[in-house]
């Protein structure tokens, strides 16, 4: 870090407010811009209230006088993009441009798609200036105490910041290894992030559904739920997972008369700020977020099956567009969750449960690294996997420790693994748990909650590990209409035989 004295932070929204908070903690004079007058003033307010940073924060309106500002402060400038995905980054690119030499940085901590940073990083080299794609990961909250980081771009570039890097990002508690490491080249880094994201979105789906099935068919209090949460998170194969844990601390959450420090739930009865919140996910309708959407055009794009992920990234499309879902209602008059009948005992449902939310969990991490696999081999990238279970072990949404230590040794080990069901432990884990969720999606279902993610994950792995699929039938229609052609069974380099088209057509109606 000695040759890494100040920095420009690009955007102070959420996120770049606390990453400019917490450069000037580490020692760095920061200098801040952002298109937004307030956003500028706001985090200047704050970091001349912090004694410890006193000085360190400076404040600018026009963005020729932000970048003149770093001249001289270190050895090349270093800039952190922290701003909307898109036209926006090309716009201040633009504007940064003509105050650029050959050797400085510029780190785009934004959740950008990889073909536009890939974009960039050609742009950029053409002046001697790397463009670094970094996934920035853990939300607002680690921006200001250590995100988990990943950088994608030019290997001598990244190793230029990595001492700050390592410096910013979060620590592994168990080994504490920086939760940071150069994924490779080009757009990797924003890949994979793109992919942590469509993981987070599978795994928040599924939490989601599974507060509403103890709610809604188990009759369960939040704070009960909250309680479940907590034990899940400390043993088993749910400790230290992120998600779990927040969940829980959401569930025990009730209002007050003052409320938070805005004044966000002040009420005089001390119900749960969870009932103060709609069904309504709107960032990815209203386009302020684009990764889980790319991660599924991917996944179909590469051929990668991720049917937790989308179903989860569809059931937040359908949730935003309440006005449509209202009138919907009306006319499908669809029924609404019912309590869970019958003989059972809720304490064995709560475990099946357990198991299934693993168990899901678990899918969906094999789905993106997979899709991580495919990508980096398609790329030339030569991504480890075993990176990316280490980068997520701290700091970031889905951090899991149990799921993080089952997977990490076998994929460190086979970096281009392209299935990690491959993996014994892995397939071990999975049918343990596949009754459990089976039961779990047979229940919900005669009840009418609401379980895509959880349905979707247990037909996935019917499929993904099932022979005799209908697909037989599906072939022959299209053989029929399209002249498609097929492959035999039992016929050796058919079956199983490659990915590739069969040589036997039948003329079942002819032309």
């Amino acid at each position: 870090m000695s040759t890494i004295k100040s920095i420009g932070v690009v955007g102070a929204g959420n996120m770049g407010s606390m990453m400019t908070l917490r450069f000037a903690e580490l020692g760095l004079q920061v200098s801040v811009w952002d298109v937004i007058k307030k956003n500028v003033d706001e985090v200047v307010r704050y970091a001349k209230e912090d004694k410890a940073i006193t000085g360190r924060v400076q404040g600018f309106y026009d963005i020729n006088q932000f970048s003149k500002s770093l001249e001289g402060k270190s050895d090349h400038k270093l800039f952190m993009f922290s701003i909307t995905h898109g036209d926006p980054a090309d716009e201040v690119l633009r504007l940064l441009k003509p105050d650029l030499k050959e050797g400085d940085i510029i780190l785009d901590g934004g959740n950008e798609n990889y073909r536009n940073t890939e974009r960039r990083q050609k742009e950029c080299a053409d002046i001697g200036v790397a463009w670094i794609g970094m996934g920035v990961s853990g939300g607002y909250q680690s921006a200001r105490r250590g995100p988990s980081l990943s950088p994608g771009g030019d290997a001598k570039a990244i190793e230029r910041v990595m001492p700050f890097l390592e410096s910013y990002a979060a620590h592994d508690p168990k080994t504490g290894t920086a939760c940071v490491k150069r994924m490779g080249p080009g757009g990797s880094g924003h890949y994979i992030k793109m992919v942590h994201n469509g993981i987070e979105g599978g795994m928040l789906s599924v939490l989601a559904e599974t507060w509403q099935y103890m709610h809604e068919g188990l009759g369960m209090e939040h704070g009960t739920i909250g309680d479940v949460f907590d034990k899940w998170n400390e043993t088993g194969e749910l400790r230290g997972n992120f998600l779990i844990n927040i969940g829980a601390k959401i569930l025990h959450t009730r209002r007050t008369p003052k409320g938070d420090y805005k004044g966000e739930g002040a009420s005089r009865d001390d119900g749960y700020v969870l009932d103060d919140v709609l069904d309504k996910v709107v960032q990815d309708d209203d386009g302020t977020e684009g990764t889980p959407h790319w991660c599924v055009m991917e996944s179909a794009a590469r051929h990668v099956s991720c049917p937790t992920l989308a179903a989860a990234q569809y059931l937040r499309i359908s949730s935003g567009n309440r006005v449509e879902r209202a009138r919907v209602a009306k006319k499908l008059e669809m029924p609404m969750p019912k309590p869970i009948e019958g003989t059972r005992d809720h304490n064995v449902i709560i475990e099946n449960l357990r198991q299934a939310v693993y168990c899901s969990f678990l899918a969906s991490f094999c789905q993106g690294l997979e899709l991580i696999s495919r990508a980096s081999i398609d790329e030339g990238w030569n991504v480890n996997l075993g990176d990316c279970l280490q980068i997520w072990r701290a700091g970031c949404i889905i951090k899991s420790d149990y799921i993080a230590d089952l997977l990490q040794p076998p994929l460190a080990a086979q970096s281009e693994l392209t299935n990690a069901k491959f993996v014994d432990t892995v397939a071990h884990e999975l049918h343990q748990n596949f009754h459990s969720l089976k039961q779990v999606v047979m229940e919900g279902t005669m009840f009418d909650q609401y379980i895509p993610a959880l349905s979707a994950t247990l037909e996935y792995l019917k499929y993904e590990g099932g022979l005799g699929l209908p697909t037989q039938f599906m072939e022959a229609q299209m053989d029929y209409f399209g002249a498609h052609s097929y492959n035999k069974p039992g016929i050796p380099g058919e079956d199983p035989g490659p990915v590739h088209k069969g040589p036997h057509h039948y003329e079942w109606l002819p032309a």
